[in-house]
This record gives C-alpha cells, sequence and structure tokens, in this order.
C-alpha cells in the first residue's frame, strides 16, 4: 500500500486556490485607490496621496464640532482622520498651509496651530461612519481636542468654522 498525496489531488487543490486566490488578487489591484489629495511643498513639487495611502497612516478618531461666526455650533459628529502634520512629514520646514477646497475657498493655517497637540488638525476622510467618497463633504479639515468642541474664544479667532474646510483638494506648504 502506497501513502502519500496522488498528484492529481494536489493539482486540483492547486486549481482551487487559484481560482480563488486571482479573482480577489485582480479586484484589488484594480479596484480604485479613492479620491486623491494634491499636496504642494515649499520649492513647488507637488504629489497626490490616495484615500488608500491616507488610511495607511495613523488616524485619530473623536468626536468634534465647532462654533461659528454667530455662534453657533456646528457639524457635531464623530470623525476619523490623519494629522497633517504626520500627512506631510514632522521634519518638513513651513511656516503655514494653506487649505484649498473645490469650490476656491481657502485658508491659511499657521504652523504653530497644525503642531498643536491640544488642538489636533486632521485631514478627516471619514465622518460618522461614512467615508469619501461616501461622505459629501470630502476630505475635510478638523480640529480635535480631546473634549470635542472647538469655540471661537478658546481658539482665539473670530470663527472656529473657518478652518474646518470642506472638499479639500491641495495642501500647499509656505515657506519660513
Amino acid at each position: 500500500m502506497r501513502r502519500g498525496i496522488r498528484p492529481a489531488y494536489l493539482v486540483a487543490f492547486l486549481a482551487l486556490i487559484l481560482v480563488v486566490v486571482v479573482p480577489i488578487v485582480v479586484r484589488w489591484s484594480v479596484e480604485p485607490a479613492g479620491p486623491a489629495i494634491g499636496i504642494v511643498d515649499t520649492v513647488g513639487r507637488e504629489w497626490t496621496m490616495t484615500l488608500r495611502e491616507i488610511e495607511r497612516l495613523p488616524r485619530l478618531c473623536r468626536r468634534g464640532s465647532y462654533e461659528n461666526q454667530f455662534g453657533n455650533w456646528r457639524d457635531g459628529g464623530d470623525y476619523c482622520g490623519v494629522l497633517l502634520i504626520d500627512l506631510i512629514g514632522p521634519e518638513t520646514g513651513y511656516a503655514s498651509m494653506a487649505v484649498v477646497a473645490e469650490d476656491g475657498y481657502r485658508v491659511e493655517i499657521e504652523r504653530g496651530r497644525i503642531e498643536d497637540p491640544s488642538y489636533p488638525v486632521v485631514l478627516a476622510f471619514s465622518f460618522d461612519g461614512q467615508v469619501v467618497p461616501d461622505w459629501i463633504d470630502g476630505y475635510r479639515i478638523a480640529v480635535l481636542p480631546e473634549d470635542g468642541e472647538v469655540s471661537n474664544a478658546e481658539y482665539g479667532v473670530e470663527s472656529a468654522g473657518s478652518y474646518w474646510v470642506k472638499n479639500v483638494v491641495r495642501l500647499i506648504l509656505q515657506p519660513e
């Protein structure tokens, strides 16, 4: 009596593995990498980061809301995103970052605000469990302190909401 694996069974097993694995690999390789955002460094070089690449970075998920210029609290919910400093790299030299939205809205955020650990600034890609592109606000700048609220007085501005930019398409680092 002969023991061992018969070659026909081995070939059938390998064929079964290929039938299962190949479609998964093909789907993964052709699946769109998701919406992208442009980043411009201080010398004008631009690159893009896709949602897939952004999701690989360490993320911060917290409850967040802000006070607008009229004293109303807006857009409260659970945000997930990456710290802007992690997105551009902590060793990058810059004075501020211009955040540009799809509709042309632009706000400049000083380096001190971006690197303030009490008020972490993130590029959010998820809100209340909805991820871009299903989240209609697209990529969004959010400020996520531990208490989840950014008031005008505590942030030292007329409108904390002016920093919460929706549909961000480009981040431009301004030289020192």
